[in-house]
């Protein structure tokens, strides 16, 4: 009989371990998935980053800024207006894996002001070759509202005005092309 429940114990603590062994590793491969494309490289876990030249947080595994407004720590999707052109892909950020980093602000604020205007090499996410960043995580990179903006100042609108269609559409003249298949318009008509 003792035999029986120090084999049943041994089972369980087992199955205990292997369970929480095969969770910390998913854990770990769930917070490189979703690590922003303007992150920076070189880390396997990233809770928070720290935005020397804002004087905010990043919290990465809610999306979500935090930062100082009238004395409270605001959580928000996007960054406050007065920050409205700053580019995530250029500024510093220093990882920060401790829970709830503003707290010690004071601290951080004096420790990575070397940091701020800092424009030097930091390779980020979306340069990198690794694959291990490329398993998912927000396919913009960004908080949605700091996406949009980002995108709309850069004129990036997803057209291809170079004149590189492949023999689609129409030549630079302006003129159809049909890619010697006559008048074959599928009865659709032809739309010039």
């Amino acid at each position: 009989m003792k035999k029986l429940i120090y084999t049943m114990l041994l089972s369980v603590i087992t199955l205990a371990t292997v369970h929480y062994t095969s969770y910390a590793q998913l854990s770990l491969s769930i917070n490189i998935g979703t690590q922003p494309t303007w992150g920076p490289t070189g880390y396997d876990r990233a809770d928070y980053y720290y935005l020397p030249d804002v004087e905010s947080y990043y919290n990465v595994s809610s999306h979500q800024f935090i930062y100082l407004s009238n004395g409270r720590w605001i959580y928000s999707s996007a960054l406050p207006t007065r920050y409205a052109n700053y580019d995530l892909y250029s500024g510093y950020k220093v990882v920060v894996n401790r829970p709830r980093p503003y707290l010690n602000f004071s601290q951080d604020r004096v420790q990575y002001r070397k940091f701020k205007g800092y424009h030097g090499r930091q390779e980020i996410i979306r340069n990198t070759r690794d694959v291990r960043y490329r398993q998912g995580g927000n396919p913009h990179g960004m908080p949605p509202g700091q996406a949009k903006k980002f995108n709309n100042e850069r004129g990036n609108d997803r057209r291809d005005d170079r004149g590189h269609d492949n023999g689609r559409g129409r030549n630079d003249k302006g003129e159809h092309r049909d890619n010697g298949r006559g008048q074959d318009d599928h009865g659709r008509g032809r739309h010039d």
